[in-house]
Parts: structure tokens; C-alpha cells; sequence
């Protein structure tokens, strides 16, 4: 490539370069041309040429995209194209040092986990469908109750066996009204279980028997054999569904639900943390999120000064 080449010429020569020797496809091709666009752009603005570009420069291009409203996954994705355009600059003896280097993005916002509110988690546990074989209700509600009422992870549910073993991950003590649950890193704990849903593994457990073979896990299908997890996942988001839910359920939610709904009602972070299982009180404080969105929630709708929340307009 010739030392006296244009921005143009180089970025031309770059994009030949993927197209052709990296075999990139068209469709990424089209992204990179459209963020390289963007960085002559800013370094036009700036009077300096793409190989005069500096540390300083990408970083100070990168807050402006943050304050613009721009993603973090989208500037990462900006910069990443920008680095392989310096990084074969370099390879070219065209720059003595690459300014993308040890860029990074902003770092993501952890989105809040979607739980239901309080009504529509009642109204699926509590949904009876009809005209299912009357087996496959009482094995669904049972597990709906399970994950709301318990809090369990999909893996904790399905590992659960009808009776305690030396083998056996989980099981529940109906008598006692606890499960036992091997969570994440082999840790194993106790949860309550409520009436609801005891009454509901008791009406599982008086027609499991029509399926059972030698299997010993609580959950089984009509074959005799352990649910798997994305067999859970398609029925639970089918009853979700039928039950006339807005949005599809999915065992996740539900442990959501059971956390936030847990925490509105008591406020007792340290005990959430408790049943979740989580090893780490910070991984709990996600749902002082959820928290407060449904005491705002209830702000608005309830305080007669309310309407109209927002900044005062000048």
C-alpha cells in the first residue's frame, strides 16, 4: 500500500482486504464499510487523517457516541471494526501504533429480570386446563407451583426424585414442607413449601403412578422417564398461553416473580438471598430494582399527587 494513499484509498484497500482475503460476508462487509464512514467522518471533523488518529481522539469519539444515546453493544461493535482497519494499518508499516488499542465500550446496564406481577402469576399457578388429560394438569400445575411458590431453578426442579436417597439431587419433604435442592456449585439447600403447592404435588403424586416405571424423578413424562428442561420450557410457556397471559412464561420468570414478590411483601433482602441460593448478596439487589418499579407503580396509581410525575417544566 502506498505511503501517500488517501483515507478513502486505505479504507478501500482495507474492505478489498476483508472481502476477498478474509472471506468476510457481504452483509458484514456493509457494516464495516458504514462504521469506517463514521470514523473518517469524525477524524475529518477533527483535521487529522486516519493514520494521525490518536488514543485520545477514539476515546473522546466513543463518549460522544455513549452520550448520544448509542448502545454499548453497538459502539463495541463500532470499535471493533475500527481496531481491525489499525490492526492491518499496522501489519502494512502504514502506523508506529494502533489508537483503538485498549479501547473499550461502556460497560452494558444489566437489564432487570422480567417477573410477573402478582395477579398474573396467581391466575397461571391457579389455571386449570380442562381439556388436558388430567395427568399432564396435575403434573403441569404442579410444577407451576413448584417454581413460583419455591423459587427453584429449572435445573433444581427437574433434578428432584419422588423420594430422598444417597443418590437422589433433590427431593421434597411433604410432611415438613421443604424441598431439598442441589443448586448451583453443588451447593444444596432448603426452601419452604407452601400449602399450594403441596396440594398440588399431592394430586401429581396420586396419578404418577399411571406413568412411573423405575425411574425415580418426581417429574416424568407419559413414557415413564425425567422431563428434560426444554420439555418444561414448551409446556410451561404453552399453559402461560392458555391461561391468557400477555407475554410467554418461562421457568426463569417465575423464580423472578417469587423473589420480588418475596422481597415487596417482607423487604428482607438477606432472607431472598437465603431462598434463591444466590452465593453473593449483590446478585439479590437486582430485585431492590424490581422493588421499587412496583412501589412507583403503586405511587401513581394510589397518591393524588402523582399525575404528571416527572421534572417540573419551566
Amino acid at each position: 500500500m502506498n505511503a501517500s494513499a488517501t483515507d478513502a484509498e486505505l479504507v478501500q484497500a482495507y474492505l478489498d482486504h476483508v472481502r476477498v482475503e478474509k472471506r468476510l460476508a457481504e452483509r458484514t462487509v456493509i457494516l464495516y464499510t458504514a462504521d469506517l464512514d463514521k470514523l473518517q467522518a469524525n477524524a475529518q471533523a477533527a483535521g487529522v487523517a486516519l493514520r494521525q488518529v490518536q488514543n485520545a481522539h477514539i476515546r473522546r469519539w466513543v463518549a460522544q457516541m455513549h452520550s448520544g444515546g448509542r448502545s454499548a453493544r453497538g459502539i463495541a461493535l463500532i470499535l471493533s471494526g475500527w481496531r481491525g482497519l489499525y490492526v492491518w494499518l499496522g501489519r502494512q508499516g502504514l502506523i508506529e501504533h494502533n489508537p483503538v488499542q485498549d479501547v473499550r465500550a461502556p460497560k452494558a446496564g444489566k437489564p432487570l429480570p422480567k417477573a410477573l406481577g402478582v395477579d398474573d402469576a396467581v391466575q397461571l399457578a391457579s389455571h386449570v386446563q380442562a381439556d388436558d388429560d388430567p395427568r399432564l394438569e396435575a403434573r403441569d400445575r404442579c410444577i407451576t407451583e413448584l417454581l413460583y411458590g419455591c423459587g427453584l431453578r429449572i435445573g433444581e426442579l427437574v433434578g428432584l426424585d419422588v423420594a430422598a436417597s444417597g443418590t437422589a439431587r433433590g427431593w421434597i419433604d411433604a410432611e415438613a414442607g421443604e424441598a431439598h435442592v442441589l443448586g448451583k456449585g453443588s451447593k444444596r439447600r432448603s426452601v419452604p413449601v407452601g400449602r399450594a403447592a403441596l396440594a398440588a404435588l399431592a394430586q401429581w403424586l396420586a396419578v404418577r403412578g399411571d406413568w412411573a416405571k423405575d425411574d425415580p424423578a418426581l417429574f416424568i413424562g407419559s413414557r415413564g422417564r425425567r422431563l428434560t428442561p426444554q420439555h418444561i420450557r414448551v409446556r410451561l410457556k404453552r399453559r402461560s398461553m392458555l391461561a391468557g397471559l400477555s407475554t410467554p412464561v418461562h421457568p426463569h420468570m417465575l423464580r423472578h416473580s417469587f423473589a420480588s414478590h418475596v422481597l415487596q411483601s417482607s423487604g428482607d433482602l438477606r432472607a431472598v438471598q437465603e431462598l434463591l441460593g444466590h452465593a453473593s448478596i449483590g446478585t439479590t439487589q437486582v430485585y431492590t430494582r424490581l422493588d421499587f418499579q412496583h412501589l412507583a407503580q403503586v405511587y401513581d396509581a394510589a397518591h393524588p399527587r402523582a399525575k404528571g410525575r416527572g421534572p417540573a417544566k419551566s
